[in-house]
């Protein structure tokens, strides 16, 4: 079955319309499976209150649908937080906002000539089962979101594999932890299969682990697939033209590297590159993008900016 993970942003009437209502936390997770495609659709449901909400739905995205319906600063801040992500990004007007109004407000950003067709909820619906996942080959990688525990069954994580194909029975180690854990079994949209492919969410039972070691952001990969560390080794970094504050040596920022959202402290800077030192341990692939917010920004984008992390070690 053909899978995708979509993002529903800028207005909190979309998702609803478009799916099913599933798991529900700080985001709300809707399904819609029709002719042999499944797509998840992620709601940033206490968003704008948390920052972090909004930007676990773009995290778990392997799309963006934003609707504005109005230009506010909870728009702004989810234009600022698109801007850094490298997804493709479905601009629709809702019936308040101008196409020439919008125009303005996106230029300067990558969205400044996106199509800005007004929202058309049933041909939305349409359109979705013909969005796909792009194929990551490599080794399997398993991003996890929630977990609870089932009577009989034991440690059930809901997850989205990220690369490769994930087969019930591996091995696998949950990072950053050094747990060493077997996927008992796989189910994709309450059906159980022997395998689960790139793009597919997953419902995984697990042994070797409790469901209250499990957490949001932790990583299911073979051992020595990914690096773990709290400190970060940098390049490439971006500030975010919306950010209104400094980012400079011995800042705080909240760190979203996948979907691990902590604190960190920025050690050194210079130019483009910088060193991070997060509160706990990490793990991420090499070259993956991290984003860096400023949750005591009072004006502005919380968004700070982006930076590319090299290097991630313990010491």
């Amino acid at each position: 079955m053909a899978s995708i993970t979509l993002a529903a942003l800028g207005s909190k009437e979309l998702a609803p319309q478009l799916g099913k209502k599933g798991t529900a936390s700080d985001v709300t997770l809707y399904n819609l499976v029709r002719d042999g495609h499944a797509a998840t659709i992620v709601e940033p449901t206490q968003f704008p209150e948390k920052l972090a909400p909004l930007l676990y739905a773009i995290a778990m995205a392997d799309r963006a649908l934003l609707s504005v319906p109005a230009l506010n600063r909870e728009v702004g801040e989810t234009i600022a937080a698109l801007a850094l992500f490298d997804l493709p990004v479905d601009l629709y007007r809702g019936s308040g906002v101008g196409e020439e109004e919008l125009r303005r407000a996106l230029k300067g950003t990558r969205f400044e000539r996106s199509p800005l067709p007004p929202l058309d909820v049933p041909t939305l619906r349409e359109a979705i089962p013909g969005y796909t996942a792009s194929p990551r080959d490599g080794f399997p990688i398993v991003r996890i979101d929630h977990a609870f525990p089932v009577k009989g069954v034991g440690a059930v994580a809901l997850a989205v594999v990220r690369q490769g194909k994930l087969k019930a029975h591996a091995k696998m180690r949950l990072f950053p932890t050094e747990h060493v854990v077997e996927v008992r079994s796989i189910q994709v949209h309450d059906v159980d299969v022997r395998e689960a492919a790139t793009g597919e969410r997953v419902g995984l039972a697990l042994k070797g682990v409790e469901a209250e070691e499990l957490s949001r952001g932790q990583l299911l990969a073979p051992e020595g697939g990914l690096s773990v560390g709290a400190k970060l080794e940098c390049k490439s970094t971006v500030l975010s033209p919306y950010y209104r504050g400094r980012l400079s040596e011995g800042a705080s920022v909240q760190l979203l590297l996948g979907l691990q959202f902590v604190p960190a402290k920025v050690e050194a800077l210079k130019g483009d590159a910088m060193t991070l030192r997060a509160d706990r341990p990490l793990a991420a692939t090499w070259n993956e993008v991290a984003l860096l917010a400023d949750l005591s920004a009072t004006g502005g984008s919380r968004i700070v900016g982006k930076t590319v992390v090299t290097t991630l070690t313990l010491a």
